[in-house]
């Protein structure tokens, strides 16, 4: 008999230290509600889990953004609607006006109303906003890229409201003792040739309004070993949704100008018959050009719904796959509770009595 190692003791201690730790264990995820609470539970399906929830979390903000951006459609497509219904009284009046019915000055009223209504449809082009965006004056989502050799030759002063940018391209030449500077619009991008070496700067500004931007000379770097650079801005119009967890996974926006100047509508009349007769054509294409506008507008809406639905559907399945490798199977670790439970309370009793085995040795002493 041994008093100085109570080997008995010192393995049922051994025992109910794991036992502890296991009910502490169970303690822990039947609070939390959680299979891994630590990296050391589970390693792989932590790494699996948090990237999950990465993507869910993406999921959920790219539906919310969907939905934001059917507001912005619907905020865009009922200003149309009205402008619908200010053009469709336009017409009206030009074919009232057209028929020689009417005398000058019936034909003077019928014009005043006109030209309100024309001026009521620019109003609404430029003034209708979403979040303090404007929507209808060919501005939203206008983005300017530049080349970066831009930085070294020209200084971006800053930026105008871009309106008509031009079908066909226009080129712009500046010539300053031998140099060269040509500058040719296209429909979306400006580009910037320098020949003949040196060009004075300072003095000289380029404002290219209708591209939308201003662009002054900075002649400390319009040297000769510069020369036949070539610079390119480039615009990219309509907005990005992002409607996707993932990079690039987005949908654009393109909202054309719906004021009198893009409706060809801002010199027509009705003052006249002959004005009169052309003001119909002009109106009934413009009518054409705003349900245009207002059919791709309902069809991005439809498809944003589709996207919502569809990121709403693939969110929730692939918040089922995270939940099978995080969440916890309360009954099943509930067994395990009670089981440790019981093994703790039993290896306290035991080491009770193997603490008390030792004391025999007093018998001998005797």
């Amino acid at each position: 008999m041994r008093i100085s190692n109570n080997i008995m003791a010192l393995n049922t201690h051994r025992q109910y230290t794991i036992n502890n730790e296991n009910v502490a264990k169970s303690t822990e995820k039947l609070s939390s509600g959680y299979r891994v609470n630590r990296a050391g539970d589970d390693a792989a399906g932590l790494a699996i889990s948090e990237k999950m929830r990465a993507q869910i979390r993406g999921l959920n903000m790219a539906s919310k953004n969907s939905q934001d951006a059917i507001s912005l459609v619907q905020t865009a497509e009922g200003a149309l609607t009205e402008t619908h219904a200010i053009l469709q009284r336009m017409r009206e009046l030009a074919t009232q006006s057209a028929s020689d019915t009417n005398t000058t000055i019936d034909r003077q009223a019928l014009d005043a109303e006109f030209q309100q209504l024309k001026t009521e449809i620019s109003d609404i082009a430029s003034t209708t906003k979403f979040n303090d965006m404007n929507l209808l004056d060919g501005t939203f989502g206008v983005q300017i890229d530049t080349d970066p050799l831009a930085s070294t030759l020209f200084a971006v002063t800053g930026f105008v409201s871009v309106t008509a940018r031009g079908a066909a391209n226009e080129t712009y030449t500046f010539a300053d003792d031998g140099a060269n500077l040509t500058v040719t619009r296209g429909s979306d991008n400006m580009v910037i040739t320098l020949t003949g070496g040196t060009m004075a700067g300072g003095a000289q500004t380029l404002a290219i309004e209708e591209f939308g931007i201003y662009i002054e000379l900075d002649g400390a770097f319009l040297a000769e070993g510069l020369d036949g650079a070539v610079i390119e801005f480039g615009s990219s119009t309509g907005g990005q949704i992002q409607t996707g967890a993932n990079e690039l996974d987005n949908l654009n926006i393109s909202i054309a100008a719906m004021n009198t100047a893009v409706l060809n509508i801002d010199t027509t009349s009705v003052s006249t018959r002959t004005n009169a007769e052309s003001a119909i054509t002009a109106v009934n294409s413009a009518i054409n050009q705003v349900s245009t506008q207002r059919a791709n507008l309902g069809a991005i809406q439809n498809r944003l719904q589709h996207k919502i639905n569809n990121l709403d559907t693939s969110a929730e399945n692939l918040q089922a796959a995270e939940s099978r490798i995080r969440d916890l199977d309360m009954a099943k670790e509930m067994t395990a509770f009670t089981k440790n439970n019981i093994l703790s309370q039993a290896a306290t009793a035991m080491l009770a009595q193997a603490n008390a085995a030792p004391q025999g040795v007093l018998q001998l002493l005797k």
